[in-house]
């Protein structure tokens, strides 16, 4: 018996729909980064992006549990001198929870091609609304 290799060409990517509606955000962008990963995949190998395209509705509503709301910035740095932004997770959950989610989500991706390329697959919406009807998307339950 041989063991199966994946490659770029023999790939066959699905589209998921998640909902992260009163769902803690982490436990929601672990299973989104395993479905761009691709590892709940049968024939999955770790230098082959076999990952699906995953659509995040409700990110808005998503909960960080604990203090994290006040406790937890967002930092970056603008590239000049002294110029180091933060923003608490509060004020970014109610401006731009996209944000929020994408940078959850790209935190638990290899830092490579890889996972650039499975962060392009991403779509996170705030509401309930998608346009991504075309795809015939598959729901996918978060536990």
């Amino acid at each position: 018996m041989s063991t199966t290799m994946a490659n770029p060409q023999t790939v066959v990517r699905k589209w998921y729909v998640v909902d992260a509606a009163d769902k803690p955000l982490g436990r929601v962008a672990a299973q989104v980064a395993v479905l761009l990963r691709g590892k709940h995949k049968t024939d999955f190998t770790p230098h082959v992006d076999g990952g699906d395209y995953v659509i995040v509705l409700n990110a808005g509503k998503a909960v960080l549990t604990g203090k994290k709301l006040d406790q937890k910035y967002y930092r970056y740095h603008t590239g000049y001198v002294g110029h180091l932004k933060e923003i608490k997770y509060r004020t970014l959950m109610a401006k731009r929870p996209e944000l929020a989610f994408t940078l959850a989500v790209k935190g638990m991706l290899p830092k490579n091609s890889l996972g650039r390329s499975a962060l392009k697959r991403l779509r996170v919406y705030s509401g309930d609304k998608h346009e991504h009807a075309a795809q015939k998307p598959e729901i996918w339950n978060v536990e």
